[in-house]
């Protein structure tokens, strides 16, 4: 899977296309990520005692990794990602547009 977290990513499918988010979190077995803001669903809650009220809690749902596009820090467009290897030995991802190391 080539998003990790904290990259910023542009959601290209589905209701919230367009927007763009941080990935807070990213699940590789599954090839699905949480972004911030985006995919909000609604779950009711049970209270627990005083540490949690009752109500309808708002959070991100995980969605598929095929769904949002890697923002390029240079060119400033969601960007196909390769690998390169440097001559370090280091293995990087980098921008198919502008050949921008993104790591």
């Amino acid at each position: 899977m080539k998003i990790r977290k904290s990259d910023n990513v542009l959601v290209i499918k589905g209701k919230d296309r367009g927007k763009t988010g941080k990935v807070l979190m990213a699940f590789p077995a599954e090839n699905r990520v949480i972004v911030e803001k985006v995919g909000i669903i609604k779950r009711h809650a049970r209270a627990r005692g005083p540490v949690r009220q009752a109500g309808i809690i708002e959070r991100e749902a995980p969605i598929d990794v095929s769904r949002v596009m890697l923002m390029c820090g240079k060119c400033s467009h969601p960007a196909r990602i390769g690998y390169r290897v440097l001559e370090d030995g280091k293995k990087v991802r980098f921008c198919r547009a502008c050949s921008e190391v993104i790591d």
